[in-house]
């Protein structure tokens, strides 16, 4: 069967002695073949990856179906009810927990992207992985940097335990590689305009040399359409969502396309690729110390905007993904090297409402066009004669004042603005300020029943996050009649299909079981600091340690 082509080509690229491991992995052993208990010894290397917009729900929907690198996965720690706990349920927040222990209102990272008036940019628009006070820096032509991360990622942790470790960070975006890596990095890497790149300076090594190499011969050629799986093909019905149809695709790809060659998974290929290159030429894990590696594989939430969840396409993303896993697994298993890897995502997602309408939840429907921040500020501003845009933002989310309105002019646009939002029959909800503020910080309590403030209160930071905070109902899909080269799905929401994400650990040797309940993806970081022996103070993150021995000891000493 032909699914990805680009795994073999790049991982030989990449890791050209261990070219011929690179075919599609088998199952490694039967679980009951491998002994009980979690290794006494640290492991060498640790590899965690996120695979964006890999809800739980897809997981569920996919797991009997894996037979590569996530059949491998299933062998160890299986927490199929993982947590992105806060209500900001976008990439930058979600990658930013999961190497960090620390929820957005920790860490600083409360989006995507968010507005800080003080900026000195007309629009106060500022990016979660850029420095803004760059010179001639915009919202739309940035700097990447690690700036904005107010928490250091176990990487740094073990850097600081032990200078003599590496850490590695690469993934499809910059914003991913950047909150996995942190502030203290050997090599980082990211997928831009056409190729890998890096912060400015940085040397490029000859595996990233060859990874871009392959990658623009790969891109050069044309894709034909992969083989669909006898399981895809009840999926493959084709859907009108505006003005395209979708649900049918196989991902043939003209020469030179560069963005279908982001949206499908070639991509992710691209990125494991150069993953295994580094980990094969620079050692790592073949040291005194125990060195980390992240990476990030974003193809999946592409592929989730362009096409929406439940049709083909993310049917032969999955499907190539665990194929292209299996395949970089293989090449760690060659080096020797004992690895401990973690698997999650950084959020969920939601279909195309025109599909989930027709797939029994007649309830699904698009953000009313007309529900805008900007639209309900000029509407306040005419009512109470206010000029300027006193209201600045975007629906389901944070929302600022403008910070020229005097205290009784902003006690007023609230009242209004609280009214407004409230009123519209899409909104779930709106939180201001102080009683965000207000809402004690959830500690340790099952995050499937937070309540929507307590949701809000883990994505809220005073100093960056806004006056007010608007969510939407269940089901309300905030991308309004979607044109071309606009999503047809998204993620965002308050919602556990936003918030609910797999998490596997998994490392030769440990023993396997499945824990049904609720966990958080910042309990990632104090799990993988127990597995070496890595202390770290309670009181500087948000998580706590998932014991990985199915047996009588713990590995959270």
């Amino acid at each position: 069967m032909r699914l990805v082509p680009l795994a073999a080509v790049l991982l030989a690229t990449a890791a050209p002695a261990l070219a011929q491991t690179a075919a599609p992995a088998a199952p490694l052993a039967d679980p009951v073949t491998v002994p009980p208990g979690y290794p006494a010894t640290p492991p060498k290397l640790i590899v965690a990856i996120s695979v964006d917009q890999f809800s739980a729900d897809l997981f569920a929907e996919y797991r009997g179906r894996f037979t590569g690198g996530f059949t491998r996965l299933m062998q160890g720690a299986v927490f199929p009810a993982g947590y992105q706990s806060h209500a900001a349920t976008e990439t930058c927040p979600g990658h930013s927990t999961i190497l960090t222990g620390s929820r957005p209102a920790r860490n600083g990272i409360i989006a995507n992207d968010w507005i800080d008036q003080k900026s000195g940019r007309a629009d106060g628009k500022v990016y979660c992985a850029e420095d803004e006070r760059i010179p001639g820096s915009t919202f739309d032509n940035y700097t990447v940097s690690d700036v904005h991360l107010k928490v250091p990622t176990l990487g740094e942790r073990m850097k600081a335990a032990d200078p003599r470790t590496r850490v590695v960070s690469v993934a499809g975006k910059d914003r991913a590689a950047v909150m996995m890596g942190g502030h203290k990095v050997d090599e980082l890497w990211w997928f831009g305009k056409t190729g890998f790149v890096s912060y400015a300076g940085r040397a490029m090594p000859p595996v990233v040399a060859r990874a871009n190499a392959a990658v623009a011969k790969r891109i050069a050629t044309p894709q034909p359409a992969l083989d669909l799986p006898d399981y895809c093909r009840p999926l493959a019905r084709a859907v009108r969502v505006g003005d395209k149809t979708v649900g049918t695709g196989r991902f043939a790809r003209a020469a030179g396309d560069v963005a279908n060659f982001r949206r499908s998974p070639e991509y992710d290929a691209a990125v494991l690729a150069l993953a295994a290159g580094l980990i094969q030429d620079m050692k790592l894990g073949q040291g005194p110390q125990t060195d980390i590696i992240s990476i990030g594989a974003s193809a999946t939430d592409y592929v989730g905007h362009g096409y929406g969840t439940e049709g083909s396409e993310m049917c032969l993303q999955l499907t190539s993904l665990d194929q292209s896993l299996g395949a970089f697994f293989q090449i760690l298993d060659a080096t020797g090297v004992d690895y401990q890897v973690v698997l999650t995502a950084d959020h969920g997602g939601s279909d195309a409402s025109e599909r989930l309408a027709a797939h029994a939840v007649p309830d699904a429907v698009r953000l009313d066009g007309e529900l805008t921040v900007d639209g309900i500020g000029k509407a306040i501003g005419a009512k109470l004669g206010i000029a300027g845009p006193v209201l600045l933002g975007g629906v389901n989310g944070d929302v600022w004042y403008d910070v020229k309105l005097g205290a009784a002019q902003k006690a007023a646009v609230e009242r209004e603005a609280i009214a407004r939002f409230a009123a519209h029959p899409q909104t779930q909800a709106v939180f201001t300020r102080a009683q965000i503020l207000a809402t004690p910080m959830p500690q340790h309590t099952p995050p499937e029943t937070w309540p929507l403030l307590e949701r809000a209160r883990a994505s809220y930071n005073p100093e960056r996050s806004g006056d007010l905070l608007v969510a939407m109902k269940p089901r309300v899909l905030t991308v309004p009649h979607p044109v071309a080269g606009t999503s047809v799905a998204t993620h965002g929401s308050f919602w556990d299909y936003d918030r609910r994400v797999p998490i596997l650990f998994w490392r030769k040797g440990a023993g396997g079981f499945e824990e049904p309940f609720g966990v958080e993806t910042v309990d990632i970081l104090p799990t993988l600091a127990a597995t070496i022996g890595l202390r770290v103070p309670a009181g500087e993150i948000d998580g706590r340690c998932l014991d990985l021995d199915p047996g009588e000891p713990s590995i959270c000493r």
